[in-house]
């Protein structure tokens, strides 16, 4: 199969993959009980396919991508041990239904191929080359959720999943969602140290927060009285810790079951790079991903 290749794991990408085949196993064992339950599915967003990767001085083109995000070039941080996709699909007993969602055609196309890796689960798996929020967003309101349950995973590189698309998945009312949320390689470096945020930046917090720079600034800056020449000053007071706790208080606010402590997905070096969050409608799944999430 042609074309590129997904670029980053390592020891977080395996921790990540670790607690959702832990989820996953848990999942499929209790919805397997429930006969009034006609599907239980697995949604994954951004899915690309999992890949064993050359390390950055073997791939000129590894090496250039890496440049862009220095927290994901470390030795150990290139190797994808393998796909959330694969994992899914290797969960017995099987779900009802896969979904697959995945922009870049290529990869789409890769994620297609896998019908032929597992010839049993062919016509249960769906793939779409398509916007994330979209195309999540179009599934959550068209489906009759009544008897019907899902597991979504949300697994994006940076900053794509908006605010609108996590309250669809709210709405539901029948949707496990695991998030990774870009606290470290996303919030935190759009949050610089004197205040001064652009506008571009500002909009792209108002989405990812779902209310406004007058909502969500108190929480990481706070601001002194102004000077002679009429400044305000502006000290950063956000931390990986209170990013989370900002986040997590807004998940609660269309969830009724959010595990309170995130587990920090970080370099073997420390830097923090995800939140791996859960949200749900049911407090027997919260009870099981909190034991998921434990260190």
């Amino acid at each position: 199969m042609n074309g590129p290749k997904q670029s980053f794991g390592g020891s977080w990408t395996a921790e990540k993959l670790e607690r959702l085949r832990k989820y996953l196993a848990a999942y499929v064992q209790i919805m397997k009980g429930r006969p009034w339950c006609e599907a239980f599915c697995y949604i994954d967003a951004f899915a690309g396919t999992g890949y064993n990767l050359p390390k950055p001085k073997d791939s000129p083109e590894c090496e250039s991508t890496l440049e862009l995000l220095p927290e994901l070039s470390a030795p150990d941080t290139v190797e994808f041990l393998s796909s959330s996709v694969r994992l899914a699909l290797e969960t017995k007993p099987p779900f009802t239904r896969y979904v697959f969602i995945e922009k870049n055609p290529s990869r789409a196309a890769e994620l297609n191929a896998l019908k032929h890796d597992y010839p049993e689960l062919s016509q249960r798996i769906s793939i779409h080359a398509d916007d994330a929020n979209a195309r999540l967003r179009q599934i959550c309101d068209s489906w009759d959720w009544k008897k019907r349950r899902a597991v979504l995973f949300l697994d994006p590189f940076g900053m794509q999943v908006s605010w609108s698309t996590i309250e669809a998945v709210a709405r539901t009312e029948a949707i496990d969602m695991w998030l990774l949320f870009p606290a470290g390689i996303g919030v935190n470096r759009m949050l610089p140290g004197h205040g001064n945020i652009s506008e571009a930046w500002c909009r792209r917090l108002d989405a990812i927060f779902g209310v406004p720079e007058s909502d969500w600034y108190p929480e990481f800056y706070k601001t002194g009285e102004p000077d002679m020449f009429g400044v305000t000053p502006r000290m950063k007071t956000a931390t990986i810790t209170s990013i989370s706790d900002f986040f997590v208080k807004r998940l609660k606010t269309v969830f009724d079951s959010v595990a309170e402590k995130p587990l920090t997905l970080a370099t073997d070096s420390g830097t923090a790079l995800y939140l791996l969050c859960f949200a749900a409608k049911n407090a027997t799944a919260l009870k099981i991903a909190k034991d998921v999430l434990k260190p």
